[in-house]
């Protein structure tokens, strides 16, 4: 299976009337095609701004100042307005972390999935977008997807209502689908319900999932590989198992640790002391320095390259070296 998406050296500014944010600071990753890349990290790491940079949907005061984005062999970044708006929702979709503030509240949710139709699929009569709405609704594990066509969001639970947005974004047969915290607002059994519903679609559709979350239990269920990203950085990449079983990040490791572990009941929360670096002024060095217990000096002047540590498995720490 080849490359569907290939970031290099992507590199987005946010100004602020403090002064300019550096949310992304030279970021390199690939998804192969009908492969599922799990983007973690605390809140604050880069993540969403990551893929909204990739989607070209940054905040107006947001911009990719530097790298590529090759989608199918085009430099997404070179691109206008008027196309980009010719591969959302069609080529990449994205499913955004609250189905509430995402759908809109006045309009059946029927409706709401044919809007996408509209736009990408003109060629489709309304009756045909009627029958594909349902269908759609059908895919998604949403019972009775007749009378759901036409109902709002309110009317509908929030693991209904996230159902709905997997449809939106699903609508026209995305190759890439990118999921921002898709779980983060239910409960554990919807959540695993959820995840499950993607793992079929993906075998269904054959799409690439991105799927974004601070989560390391969702990413044992669903993905393929990790990447793991720290102050605007990826400081690890590797195959899901290998970034289980053989972390060699020092904050992977911490995540790892944090993870509430069911045998080991009455102990403390290992917790990572101290907080995420300002990237208003980043640091010089590895991002993860201020709060790693193996620091050393050379740490906190110089940033690290990635070592390699397996087929597929690159870590950028200076215990590596």
């Amino acid at each position: 299976m080849g490359k569907i998406l290939e970031v290099k050296n992507l590199t987005v500014h946010i100004k602020t009337h403090k002064g300019v944010v550096q949310a992304v600071r030279g970021v390199d990753f690939y998804l192969n095609e009908q492969e599922t890349l799990a983007v973690v990290g605390e809140s604050g790491s880069g993540k969403s701004i990551t893929m909204k940079g990739v989607m070209g949907i940054l905040p107006k005061n947001g911009k990719v100042v530097e790298g590529s984005v090759m989608f199918q062999g085009n430099d997404l970044t070179k691109y206008s307005e008027r196309q980009m708006q010719q591969v959302r929702g069609s080529e990449i979709a994205m499913i955004f972390q609250d189905p509430m503030t995402s759908l809109n509240p006045t309009m059946k949710v029927g409706k709401q999935i044919e809007e996408m139709l509209k736009e990408h699929r003109k060629e489709m009569s309304k009756a045909d977008r009627k029958t594909r709405a349902i269908e759609l609704l059908s895919l998604v594990g949403i019972s009775n997807p007749e009378a759901r066509y036409d109902q709002y969001p309110h009317q509908l639970s929030g693991g209904m209502r996230q159902r709905v947005v997997i449809a939106i974004a699903l609508a026209c047969d995305p190759k890439v689908l990118i999921a921002d915290e898709p779980t983060t607002a239910l409960d554990v059994t919807i959540q695993a319900q959820i995840l499950d519903l993607m793992r079929d679609l993906q075998k269904k559709i054959k799409t690439s999932i991105i799927i974004i979350t601070h989560n390391l239990g969702v990413v044992a269920n669903i993905a393929d590989r990790v990447a793991v990203m720290y102050g605007g950085k990826l400081v690890e990449t590797g195959d899901v198992e290998d970034i289980f079983h053989n972390p060699c990040h020092e904050y992977t490791k911490g995540l790892l640790r944090s993870i509430p572990k069911a045998h080991e009941k009455g102990g403390e929360l290992q917790a990572i002391p101290g907080t995420p670096p300002d990237l208003m002024e980043p640091p010089v060095g590895c991002p993860f320095a201020a709060r790693c217990k193996e620091t050393m000096i050379v740490c906190q002047k110089y940033m690290p390259d990635y070592t390699d540590c397996g087929k597929n498995h690159k870590s950028a720490c200076w215990m590596l070296d």
